[in-house]
């Protein structure tokens, strides 16, 4: 599989991980999580747990307020919860 926008596929022979990188920056904060294709049982589950991920971040960044143009602290904590539960 190929990589998207804001997904990065890892399948190099040399390292253990093998799997999908989550990277969005909005507003001046970048969030990145790593999507095990071990953890979630195959390359396409990784995939899937990742593509909503990046939609739910997108969701809540959306229709967060802004603070003199950057995340509100809050907006930050729900985002950093969102990503240890994916």
């Amino acid at each position: 599989m190929k990589s998207r926008k804001n997904l990065t596929r890892f399948t190099y022979e040399t390292t253990s991980f093998q799997g999908w990188r989550m990277n969005i920056s909005r507003a001046g904060s970048t969030f990145t999580k790593y999507f095990s294709d071990k953890k979630y049982g195959s390359e396409r589950k990784a995939l899937k747990a990742a593509e909503a991920a990046l939609e739910e971040i997108k969701d809540t960044v959306d229709s967060s307020r802004k603070v003199n143009g950057k995340l509100s602290k809050t907006t930050l904590s729900k985002i950093k919860k969102l990503l240890k539960e994916a």
